[in-house]
């Protein structure tokens, strides 16, 4: 006989993170993206580097991603803190170097799960979302950005 606790599945994952480096370009670019195509999940921002806190999105960033129809006026950097780790289910780093700075300061009974965010966009090839501010190319970047929040949205579908 199968009880309640059996049959239980594990929750949806439902809180999400994105992280980059200064939470000027790529991460709000995806927390724009992501709201837009899924506004029934919870979605934030953060940065693993405090420099920017409080300042408004890369102007750049905010164009290009206006060009698209996702707005980034409203959105202001932060930096990661501990109880994120917490308070959402999924963190998602833009790169590698995201992720290991997630995993240096991962609190040991976190809760949250840590991965790349172009995981959920294998058919790119790529593991890593380019800076934009280094590379200059936000198009480039929102298109890995909507592809990986398709797959993302698709992963999530019961």
């Amino acid at each position: 006989m199968l009880t309640s606790r059996d049959t239980a599945r594990k929750p949806a994952m439902r809180r999400i993170l994105f992280v980059c480096l200064g939470n000027i370009c790529r991460s709000p670019t995806a927390e724009a993206v992501l709201r837009a195509k899924a506004p029934h999940l919870k979605i934030d921002s953060a940065g693993t580097a405090g420099w920017h806190i409080g300042k408004p999105p890369y102007g750049p960033a905010i164009a290009a991603a206006a060009l698209r129809n996702y707005d980034l006026s409203s959105l202001s950097a932060r930096q990661v803190h501990s109880q994120d780790f917490q308070d959402f289910d999924l963190i998602l780093a833009m790169d590698e170097d995201n992720l290991a700075d997630l995993k240096r300061i991962q609190p040991e009974k976190a809760h949250a799960t840590l991965r790349l965010f172009l995981d959920y966009a294998p058919e790119t090839g790529q593991t890593a979302v380019p800076d934009p501010y280094f590379t200059r190319d936000f198009e480039g970047a929102l298109d890995l950005i909507e592809r990986a929040s398709d797959g993302l949205i698709a992963s999530l579908a019961p």
